[in-house]
């Protein structure tokens, strides 16, 4: 099985590299792809490169995510988030192959106060999320054999692409730096680390799954503060942690302040436990040398 990747050296490519490479299984051959290979942004490119590829599955991650910067940025959000998904899925349906969309959290409005699931109905409160939930919807239009996964705070080795790292790794410097931390205590989420979605989404390709929306991310919640909390408990970092209100930290777009999603259709699909983001961090932090 040939699978085609886009954005394999952004955090969540370089673990699904990471993680399919090592998988046993011989027929399982993965093609990374870069911006070099293929500039999703310029979408009259996209159709005309992938014909030339020779692929049973497509998997997408990329992404403008840059959440403050897309408010400004909404042509060019929905260029990326949005219509080249489309141009991606139409090629994926011409040759029948499966398409796997990388989505996000932020297609939901945050008004809940229980984990979304696959069906609640999105309401995005920024132009990132609008762009994604549009590019979710042309996906499933232009290609029958397409499966969303939507996932949420995310944290890799590679860490993201642009902006500095990730939350733990920002965190722990900030705190070796400053020898406090002021972190916000009324936004919860999923804490997610980019190889259990990597490890999931090896599951669902190889059991071949059926095309749907799937939130995959790890089991629990938190929020920012309590995970911030969490990392420098990990790591024996004793400095003072202070949970404050999101008012303190203002951002160019709004935030959902509860984008906890609930994992247990893909669990259930793949017929396997996900693990707890704080058993997810503990190995990320192991890997780093942290413990």
């Amino acid at each position: 099985m040939r699978v085609l990747l886009l954005g394999a050296n952004g955090q969540l490519g370089t673990d699904i590299q990471r993680v399919f490479m090592n998988e046993s299984k011989k027929d399982l051959h993965i093609i990374p792809f870069t911006r070099k290979d293929l500039d999703v942004e310029n979408v009259d490119s996209v159709s005309d490169v992938l014909s030339k590829q020779d692929f049973d599955v497509l998997i997408n991650c990329t992404s403008y995510h840059k959440t403050d910067e897309v408010e400004d940025n909404a042509t060019r959000a929905i260029t990326i988030n949005a219509h080249a998904v489309e141009k991606i899925a139409e090629s994926c349906e011409s040759r029948g192959a499966r398409f796997v969309h990388i989505s996000t959290d932020y297609v939901f409005s945050g008004s809940k106060r229980t984990p979304y699931i696959e069906t609640d109905h999105p309401a995005p409160i920024n132009v990132y999320g609008a762009s994604k939930f549009m590019g979710e919807t042309l996906a499933q239009k232009a290609c029958q054999n397409t499966c969303i996964i939507r996932v949420a705070s995310l944290f890799g080795i590679a860490g993201a692409s642009g902006k500095g790292g990730n939350f733990i790794e920002t965190i722990i410097r900030i705190g070796k730096e400053k020898k406090e931390l002021r972190v916000v205590d009324d936004v919860r989420m999923s804490p997610t680390s980019t190889k259990t979605i990597a490890e999931v989404l090896m599951s669902l390709i190889i059991t071949d799954a059926p095309p749907s929306i799937y939130h995959v991310v790890n089991t629990g919640e938190a929020t920012w503060y309590e995970f911030a909390k969490a990392v420098m408990d990990s790591i024996g970092l004793n400095i003072p942690v202070h949970p404050v209100t999101s008012d303190e930290f203002p951002t160019r777009a709004h935030r959902p302040n509860y984008s906890v999603l609930n994992n247990s259709l893909v669990s259930e699909t793949i017929d396997q436990d996900i693990p707890h983001w704080s058993e997810a961090l503990n190995e990320y932090l192991a890997m780093k040398g942290y413990v």
